[in-house]
């Protein structure tokens, strides 16, 4: 006696495909972004998942950095969040959620609920509320604009009071 199965793939996929969920998950992601053989990012993430419909869309969940690097190869600053997406077909990628960004040269750090980045042009923006903590003082405003090594940064709306005295002793 024999027996044959046949099983018909657009069958299968009415019955276990969902739109919706992610075309590849990652644990404990690490990405490395180089460009003429130096390293300019680098990406960690606990959970990554990929979609690709209807754009090419990293959603990166429970926790992430991102090093920036210098044209020596050094980390300038790091950029840590819970939450991020990177969007592949716009060359943007936005965080949310406990977001730091860190000048190691300076030591001042930036602290907000969401951040938005341009990689084609290096702009970090946010119209949220924001904190900037140097060695002179801390700084608030809501809305901010930076590069992505974080090394100067320009208030939309400043408040706040900082010692430059303790600024220019360093």
């Amino acid at each position: 006696m024999l027996f044959a199965c046949v099983n018909d793939i657009d069958t299968i996929k009415k019955v276990t495909y969902d739109p919706k969920s992610p075309d590849n998950v990652t644990q404990n992601l690490e990405v490395k972004y180089t460009d003429s053989g130096y390293a300019k990012i680098q990406v960690f993430a606990k959970l990554a998942e990929t979609y690709t419909k209807p754009e090419s869309i990293m959603k990166l969940k429970d926790g992430l950095k991102i090093n920036f690097f210098s044209e020596k190869g050094e980390i300038v600053s790091q950029l840590t969040a819970l939450y991020g997406e990177i969007n592949y077909s716009k060359g943007f990628f936005f965080v949310k959620d406990s977001v730091q960004l860190y000048n190691f040269e300076k030591k001042q750090r930036l602290e907000t609920e969401e951040l938005n980045w341009n990689q084609k042009d290096s702009a970090i923006y946010s119209n949220k509320s924001v904190i900037v903590r140097t060695p002179g003082g801390i700084l608030f405003g809501d809305g901010i604009r930076t590069k992505q090594d974080f090394s100067y940064y320009e208030f939309i709306k400043p408040k706040g009071k900082i010692d430059f005295d303790k600024e220019n002793k360093k």
